[in-house]
């Protein structure tokens, strides 16, 4: 027997093989994706991704008369072109800055809502006894498949009823309405992963269910709650449909006021570049920032 073929019956004799039995194409190529090749592979797939969003910041950087002679791409050859004079557009742009302002007034409490709201009833549904508590719970599970379409017409007409159509409050009530099923659903199934034993050491040391919700269950539920946090903010942020609809024309959304300055404009790009940039680089930013937390969540329960 080779040497190259000891080789391959010792990696089949530790990947359970019997011996003699060959390897299969799939389970080579597996055993090489792990390798260069396939790491060089995939950060050029990741730049491909990340492609328009390094064109929009080029763009950012350029001046009007550059973006319309040619492409974003020109800078390569031209590093001269790139100028910070769109941003303080942008900041003189008063439109633009006030809008960033109600989307921050939107996303946070409407964020807030669904992780404080979403966190104590995924608690109720996993860990108390109360009348009907499965059937609520079913009832939240089909909340999940109800679009946002169809509730536009009705909400609107309840909100003009109650005077806060086209107000922010209205906004942070309806993303409130809706982030809730989804974060009640991904949170009762996290709470219910806790051991039960640990839950009941602490009720024997006298903790009643407020202490054992904030000094057990929210510190064991971290990572679901900042994926949860992180899913509601993005969503949130980059929405478009139901700011166009409820929030207040005076002071609407960033994505609005952009889509208003497409509509009213059309050729300021000088403007639009650094803004639609802004926009998107924020929720980037509180991305990576839970990073490490999100990726926590996702995976929870995966492993044992």
């Amino acid at each position: 027997m080779t040497t190259t073929e000891t080789s391959q019956a010792e990696q089949g004799r530790r990947a359970g093989r019997p011996a003699g039995a060959t390897e299969s194409l799939g389970a080579r190529i597996a055993a090489r994706a792990g390798g260069g090749v396939m790491r060089v592979f995939l950060v050029l797939v990741g730049l491909f991704w990340l492609m328009p969003a390094i064109g929009l910041l080029l763009s950012s950087l350029r001046g009007p008369e550059d973006i319309a002679a040619s492409g974003w791409w020109k800078v390569f050859t031209a590093p001269s072109e790139l100028t910070f004079s769109n941003y303080q557009r942008l900041l003189d742009n008063s439109t633009i800055t006030d809008s960033l302002f109600s989307t921050v007034l939107i996303t946070v409490p409407a964020t807030f809502l669904v992780v404080v709201i979403g966190s104590l009833a995924g608690y109720a549904f996993a860990w108390m006894e109360f009348p009907g508590r499965d059937w609520w719970f079913l009832v939240v599970v089909g909340l999940l498949v109800v679009p946002v379409q169809v509730a536009l017409i009705p909400v609107s007409e309840l909100f003009g009823t109650i005077g806060i159509f086209e107000t922010t409050f209205g906004v942070i009530m309806f993303h409130t309405a809706f982030g809730l099923p989804f974060a009640i659903f991904l949170l009762r199934n996290f709470f219910a992963e806790i051991p039960r034993e640990l839950l009941e050491a602490a009720r024997l040391d006298g903790a009643g269910e407020i202490r054992l919700f904030t000094r057990v269950v929210m510190p064991l539920g971290g990572p679901a709650i900042a994926s949860l946090g992180i899913f509601q903010f993005l969503w949130v942020w980059n929405d478009m449909l139901v700011a166009l609809i409820f929030a207040d024309s005076e002071s609407p959304p960033i994505t609005v006021a952009l889509q208003q300055q497409v509509r009213q404009f059309g050729n300021n790009i000088d403007v639009l570049a650094p803004g639609a940039f802004v926009s998107m680089v924020i929720p980037l930013a509180v991305f990576f920032a839970f990073q490490r937390q999100f990726v926590s969540g996702v995976m929870a329960g995966a492993v044992k």
